[in-house]
């Protein structure tokens, strides 16, 4: 029956993933759109950490944790986040709602397991209007779309302590931007309207180390690369000007980006690399932190052509944990709920208007036991900050709402009569 189920609910949420507008932020205008966060409920609640694997859980970001799985596992997860976005003179409050992730892990042998799923890679999402020129002019942009991603993972372990993962990425999609310009008293606008087709492959690898202290602790060390993400952009625009009194449009012409080397173009998002270490006793407690460094400086996305934006390096400092009271307990449900907890600071590497749009966030949540099964339901909710009023640009301060869910079956068991 859970079969039955999974495959009806993969097959409606899948839509979900295609059609929806993952952002409201007016900084997916840079790049590729904000890049969303790949990890499952679980893993966000602690803040984004990757390096933790068990049996029962998938773990979207480490494929080397496939390795651990003793059961199927399904799992899927929403969001809704709440946002505030203030300038310098003015505050606005926007909400949006995303399905994150949908995924199907399974053992395949004894410490070898594979997943496969789909999520969002990247999403743009915004309208901004502009007003120069004393009043005169005015300047609408809008932005919409994004990346999605359908990945396929292998994780083993070859010797005792030690688990390895690779996973291949396949990430496709469209994001479309558009300007439209207006003067006082003048009868027609002009109007810029950009498209890119994009698609292309990643890969990740991963290694877990995770010897026992004691004969009860567990040292958690990991690495973690993600490879360069060689994207191919077939761009189409279009100019021209319509009517502000119907909107009609007049004269709109193809532009001829062969002429510009435009027509088609390669995006390359650099390789990221994560060093993770941690402790903990196992089904009890776990702490730890993960450093990510990205050389994003080489990125650059010659179709939008923007004259006010520099991408430096980029690195993530990650801090989380969680706590189990007694996951035995039958008289005290309480007691068998996980606790997550985490932080994390990004310096994302985007810089507009010579100011670093950074990020903050802290997070926390809880994993809810269903039923006597390994089976559960996570909760988690995340508050953060990112950019900044300065230089005539927009903060963001944001409140996450995630719900996840994981269900565990057995697949590849032989039955037994005696």
């Amino acid at each position: 029956m859970i079969k039955k189920f999974l495959i009806a609910f993969f097959c409606v949420a899948s839509y979900g993933i295609f059609a929806q507008n993952g952002t409201i932020s007016p900084y997916s205008y840079f790049g590729i759109g904000d890049l969303r966060n790949s990890g499952t409920v679980e893993n966000q609640m602690m803040g984004g950490l990757g390096m933790y694997a068990d049996s029962i859980h998938i773990n979207l970001t480490n494929p080397a944790a496939y390795s651990k799985l003793k059961l199927t596992t399904y799992t899927a997860g929403i969001s809704h986040t709440a946002f505030t976005l203030q300038s310098f003179t003015e505050e606005e409050k926007v909400g949006v709602t995303n399905l994150d992730y949908l995924a199907i892990g399974f053992p395949v042998a004894n410490n070898v397991g594979v997943g496969f799923g789909l999520m969002p890679f990247s999403s743009v999402g915004y309208n901004l209007t502009d007003v120069s020129g004393d009043g005169l002019i005015t300047n609408v942009f809008a932005g919409e779309g994004g990346l999605n991603r359908a990945y396929l993972s292998v994780g083993f372990q070859p010797i005792k302590d030690l688990s390895l993962g690779a996973t291949v990425n396949f990430n496709f999609g469209r994001l479309e931007y558009q300007r439209i310009q207006s003067v006082e008293d003048v009868q027609f606008g002009t109007l810029d309207r950009r498209e890119s087709r994009i698609n292309g492959y990643d890969f990740n690898y991963a290694a877990n180390y995770t010897p026992t202290i004691k004969e009860k602790y567990t040292l958690y060390t990991s690495l973690m690369v993600n490879t360069q993400v060689n994207l191919t952009s077939e761009n189409t625009e279009r100019l021209g000007s319509f009517s502000l009194v119907n909107g009609q449009e007049i004269e709109v012409i193809d532009v001829d980006l062969e002429a510009n080397n435009l027509r088609n173009t390669e995006l390359k998002i650099p390789t990221i690399t994560t060093l993770g270490l941690g402790f903990g006793e196992e089904k009890k407690w776990f702490i730890g932190g993960e450093y990510s460094f990205q050389k994003f400086s080489d990125f650059e996305n010659a179709f939008l052509g923007l004259d006010n934006v520099t991408y430096n390096d980029a690195n993530s400092m990650v801090l989380g944990g969680f706590f189990i009271p007694d996951y035995r307990s039958l008289s005290n449900y309480f007691k068998r709920i996980t606790y997550r907890a985490g932080l994390r600071y990004d310096v994302t590497g985007l810089e507009v208007n010579n100011k670093e749009i950074n990020n903050f966030g802290i997070t926390f949540g809880f994993g809810l036991p269903l039923g006597n099964n390994f089976s559960n339901l996570n909760i988690g909710f995340e508050a953060g900050k990112r950019g900044t009023t300065d230089a005539n640009l927009i903060e963001e301060n944001y409140f996450k709402f995630n719900v996840g869910i994981s269900l565990n079956d057995k697949w590849f068991v032989k039955r037994r009569i005696n």
